[in-house]
């Protein structure tokens, strides 16, 4: 494998190097020395740039979402009919301590990865989450909400239209 493929496979292994590569935000030098790859550093990057000059640049496009919040939601192991969402034995009922902050309209699932990374980056645990066909909806602590909805609402509007 060339050092060139092994820089664009390495690179697909770390999503927020991509992301960067795609918005043009990378410092090639510090990400080559990021990477583990053998070969020189300075070819390492060399292969970056020329990677991220191949990569559709981002299309920034307003989100059409809304989003809400539904305090007092509950998980529970056991199978309810009036889940918000479920997997397998485990839902999301409507009585509970947490909150429930959901986008739908034309967001993706793939969203679903952007939004918990912000709240992640905040402090926020997400107890629970769930993206299909155009709604996300994520669970978290009661205390946390607020903010969590403001990180939501944030990171829909700001994603790229392809993550919309």
């Amino acid at each position: 494998m060339s050092l060139a493929e092994q820089t664009r496979a390495a690179v697909r292994e770390q999503a927020f190097l991509f992301d960067a590569l795609r918005a043009g935000v990378l410092n090639y030098t510090a990400a080559a020395r990021f990477l583990d790859i053998d070969g020189d550093a300075e070819a390492i990057a060399t292969a970056l740039r020329r990677y991220g000059d191949e990569l559709d640049p981002y299309e920034e496009m307003a989100a059409s979402a809304t989003v809400t919040m539904q305090r007092g939601v509950g998980i529970t192991e056991t199978s309810d009919p009036n889940a918000l969402f479920r997997l397998g034995d485990v839902g999301v009922t409507p009585d509970g301590p947490y909150t429930a902050i959901s986008a739908s309209g034309d967001v993706s699932a793939g969203a679903l990865g952007t939004v918990c990374q912000r709240l992640r980056v905040a402090g926020i645990e997400v107890a629970a989450a769930a993206g299909v066909d155009g709604d996300v909806t994520l669970v978290l602590d009661t205390d946390d909400a607020i903010d969590g909805l403001r990180i939501v609402e944030d990171a829909i509007d700001s994603l790229p239209a392809e993550e919309v």
